[in-house]
């Protein structure tokens, strides 16, 4: 476990505010793994950055065995969390890699990868987060890459509050993510709080921001924010971060980023700026370009 003791204290003077709650929407993907949506495509524009959040979690081995047989991507980049459980990822760049409990998969699938996510156990909890992360226009044709974080080489912190923070990328209190990106300057942090503790984060304030909690509850000012609720934070020029409390030993995600303001266009798994940037990628797909 990389462990590092807190460089500097994070001074939050003007908190962001709850603009609301949002409850995730239950779903499948894949071969029928069952997950909840919690970032759906009608946020993406009030989120950029970000265009997708799903949570999975189950004990049932009927909910996840099936996995994610090969699929394509095109112009975003997927942020993987597993907390509980074993998945083996291949792609047509030739990465292969098995995340396991408290690690992070990161891919950037850029002009194109076909790859496939299939867990790698019989029973038992399969657990965690899959985050789509837009690219700007420029990047969208790049090449594609990818990297596994063991649970062992993220970067970690607690405060003095006992707060104990996951620093998947960004920076926080003076410690450096796993990952850093520029045009998109994600912050995604994961953060156990014991009851009655406080975690304050500076956040800049034309940064789309948001919270979710998957243990316990918390409060952000005047708000409460039970298990299973995404809070997405109010943009205001004159606030410098968030403040959270648990009022019981809560674990949450914080996600924030720099909007892009680009056009988004979707079509399944293909993130680009136009509609004829899509067309492209489902012919490339068809005709066996994309991943050339």
């Amino acid at each position: 476990m990389t462990k590092q003791t807190a460089l500097r204290i994070e001074q939050v003077e003007q908190p962001r505010r709850v603009e609301r709650l949002v409850a995730g929407k239950p779903t499948s993907d894949g071969a029928g793994v069952k997950l909840t949506r919690v970032l759906t495509q009608p946020l993406q524009r009030r989120l950029d950055p970000f265009l997708m959040l799903d949570a999975f979690g189950s004990d049932r081995p009927d909910d996840y065995i099936a996995g994610f047989p090969d699929h394509p991507h095109r112009g975003f980049e997927t942020i993987t969390y597993m907390i509980a459980g074993r998945m083996l990822h291949r792609d047509s760049a030739g990465h292969e890699g098995l995340l396991e409990n408290g690690g992070v998969q990161w891919m950037t699938a850029g002009r194109g990868v076909i790859h496939s996510e299939i867990p790698q156990q019989e029973e038992g909890v399969m657990e965690g987060f899959q985050l789509w992360l837009n690219l700007p226009g420029r990047d969208k044709m790049c090449a594609p890459w990818y990297r596994d974080f063991a649970s062992a080489e993220l970067p970690r912190f607690t405060t003095a509050a006992g707060a104990d923070v996951t620093v998947i990328a960004g920076e926080s209190h003076g410690v450096a993510g796993a990952v850093t990106r520029e045009a998109t300057a994600p912050l995604y942090l994961d953060i156990h709080l014991p009851a009655g503790s406080r975690f304050a984060q500076a956040l800049p304030a034309a940064h789309n921001a948001f919270v979710y909690v998957y243990r316990g509850a918390v409060r952000l000012g005047d708000d409460a924010v039970p298990v299973q609720r995404m809070a997405i934070l109010a943009n205001d020029a004159q606030a410098d971060g968030v403040v959270i409390e648990a009022t019981e030993d809560a674990k949450l995600l914080l996600i924030a980023g720099q909007p892009l303001n680009e056009p988004i266009a979707q079509y399944g798994p293909f993130v680009m700026n136009t509609e004829q940037e899509i067309y492209q990628a489902l012919s490339d797909f068809r005709e066996g370009r994309l991943a050339a």
